[in-house]
């Protein structure tokens, strides 16, 4: 009969612990980094940071912050332009884009 192994689970020291939290402290320290040069597991270093509340630095609540908006300058709307070519002739129209519907009635009967 097989006996299972007992895991025996690693005990590691306050001081290696708060020296460990001190480095993951400092300014673009990665906490898996910390941890892989000591040899802990990153999970272990996550745990000791969410227990001592150094996981994440305090959030504040977002402001409100009004900006004044100017408004867009308005560009002159485009024109509708039309060049029609037969032959040696060639005839060029613009027409306002305001007006697009009357083009289109203006089209039809010069197409028909």
């Amino acid at each position: 009969m097989n006996e299972a192994k007992k895991k025996t689970r690693r005990r590691y020291g306050a001081d290696l612990k708060q020296q460990i939290l001190a480095e993951c402290a400092e300014p673009g320290a990665s906490a898996a980094g910390i941890a892989l040069s000591h040899g802990i597991n990153a999970n272990v270093v996550h745990k000791w940071r969410r227990q001592d509340g150094s996981a994440l630095p305090a959030l504040q609540a977002p402001a409100f912050v009004p900006v004044p908006l100017q408004p867009a300058p308005c560009a002159p709307a485009p024109d509708i332009r039309i060049e029609l070519r037969r032959g040696a002739t060639s005839v060029s129209v613009n027409w306002p884009l305001e007006s697009a519907e009357q083009c289109a009635i203006w089209m039809r009967e010069l197409l028909k």
